[in-house]
């Protein structure tokens, strides 16, 4: 595979306008690839693919998007392991992690999709009582989908799965930092015998491919995972042909830990903030523990933060890998410092600097604040990486105050022996999904947010109708096909 080329109408294409990026390993920081971003005239060409591909694609029926669907999956769980390997190299998860988790959550929404369009109805009665009126959902169109680099095929499944199921065409960049994932993927589908046009994929940045797919007069809807600061940018970039735009942004989960909560519920909690080196947005990075626990809570979470094992992506083994890039490295190290010099934030455990033993690569030393207050820097702002801020509280409505407190509203996070306490909590917490006493959410629930988090749900019924349009119609016969 030609990682500088892009898949465009069914086949790998040179680029029309484009320049080249290194990949670079954040384990090494040696390069591993080079891509090529892509200018105006490859992003036309990839739009105006799909777009002639509509029209077919969009009348297919459910039983042959169900095929391609089955067939993907087939040829992605053949090639698991080399999506596996391939995104441990590019943006640094540790090899176990990234087969399981990382290249599993792949595999894992493609069927459930599948499962969401095998019970999909596309025509529905309006009531039992008004047999002449008909409720149509229809794909919307060609399809801008724009994934981010720290869970790539979880984000690329969550998009492309779906505007396959609904009959959309669709344009797919992802990240330039992590994009040989997003190829590979493209190589599958290739396989798979998606028809052409249909999915196209071209690599680029988001000032450049990014802006031009969000205001392309073709493009209908705009599907993007990232910052809330880029989601801005997209949504008023979009406006002006008043697509549709969902958005799944930024987080700053709280993690409530009641003096009743399970006795590894700390420890658990802070496997969690780290996991994937802290680099996901629903990451419970805000610790609110109540307050006859909290002097022991702060313990074992150094404790925790102590035993947390980092080495190189490519070591097997349960340890955190790198940060992603330079540029993320640089953040977080500043956010560190922000909360020792500027929050005076009690430094539990951590701090700045590379770990023991470690003399390159963008790795970080996992870090506990105690002692914090919602206001400072490092209880506001998403690091992003393997930091964890804590605070006590002193009642249940403290604690939802605190945790409601914030722009972000993407997931939260509940700890306690008192099942009545903990849906009484999850019913008032603002935010999009809660999450309790270890309790994942099931395969084909919503993914999504509240205010600064995003808009529009991933995941189920609801991320296929993200792409539908509803139709109503009056007159029909239900006598006719």
């Amino acid at each position: 595979m030609d990682t500088r080329q892009f898949y465009i109408d069914g086949q790998w294409t040179d680029p029309l306008d484009g320049s080249d990026k290194d990949v670079i390993d954040p384990s090494t920081e040696r390069t591993i690839a080079t891509i090529s971003i892509g200018g105006q005239a490859d992003t036309d060409a990839a739009v105006d693919a799909a777009r002639r591909a509509f029209p077919d694609w969009s009348r297919s029926g459910k039983g042959e998007r169900l095929a391609l669907m089955q067939r993907i999956l087939d040829v992605y769980l053949r090639r698991a392991d080399e999506m596996g390997d391939t995104i441990s190299r590019e943006m640094g998860a540790p090899i176990r992690m990234s087969k399981s988790a990382q290249s599993g959550s792949g595999s894992g929404h493609i069927k459930a999709f599948i499962r969401t369009l095998e019970a999909f109805e596309f025509e529905r009665a309006l009531r039992d009582d008004t047999p002449n009126d008909r409720i149509l959902y229809e794909p919307i169109g060609v399809c801008a989908l724009i994934t981010p680099w720290n869970w790539p095929m979880n984000q690329i499944a969550l998009k492309v799965m779906p505007a396959l199921a609904s009959g959309c065409t669709m344009v797919l960049k992802p990240s330039e930092i992590s994009p040989l994932s997003g190829l590979l993927f493209a190589d599958i589908l290739h396989e798979a015998g998606v028809p052409a046009g249909v999915f196209n994929l071209i690599n680029g940045d988001g000032p450049g491919v990014g802006s031009q797919l969000t205001a392309h007069p073709d493009v209908a809807l705009v599907s993007f995972t990232g910052s809330s600061r880029a989601g801005k940018l997209i949504t008023k970039s979009a406006a002006d042909t008043l697509k549709r735009v969902s958005l799944e942004l930024g987080g700053k989960g709280a993690n409530i830990v009641f003096a009743d909560a399970p006795s590894d519920a700390v420890a658990k909690g802070v496997a969690r903030c780290f996991n994937n080196t802290g680099q996901s947005c629903n990451a419970p990075t805000r610790m609110l523990v109540e307050r006859s626990r909290y002097d022991a809570a702060v313990q074992e979470a150094k404790a925790a933060a102590e035993a947390t094992g980092v080495d190189l992506a490519a070591t097997d083994g349960p340890h955190i890998g790198p940060l992603v890039s330079r540029q993320q490295f640089d953040k977080v190290q500043g956010l560190i410092r922000t909360g020792i010099e500027q929050d005076r934030a009690r430094l539990v455990a951590g701090g700045t600097g590379l770990p023991d033993g470690i003399e390159r690569g963008y790795f970080t030393r996992p870090t506990i604040f105690a002692d914090c207050t919602n206001d400072m820097t490092i209880m506001r702002e998403e690091i992003f990486g393997p930091v964890l801020s804590m605070m006590p509280f002193d009642t249940e409505e403290d604690a939802i105050r605190i945790a409601n407190d914030t722009d972000y509203g993407l997931t939260n996070y509940v700890q306690t022996g008192d099942g009545e306490k903990a849906n009484r909590v999850a019913r008032q917490l603002r935010s999009g999904m809660v999450d309790m006493n270890g309790q994942a959410r099931s395969s084909g629930s919503p993914f999504g947010g509240y205010k600064q988090s995003g808009n529009g749900r991933e995941g189920g019924q609801w991320g296929l109708e993200e792409f539908l349009e509803v139709k109503a119609v009056g007159g029909w016969d239900p006598q006719a096909s």
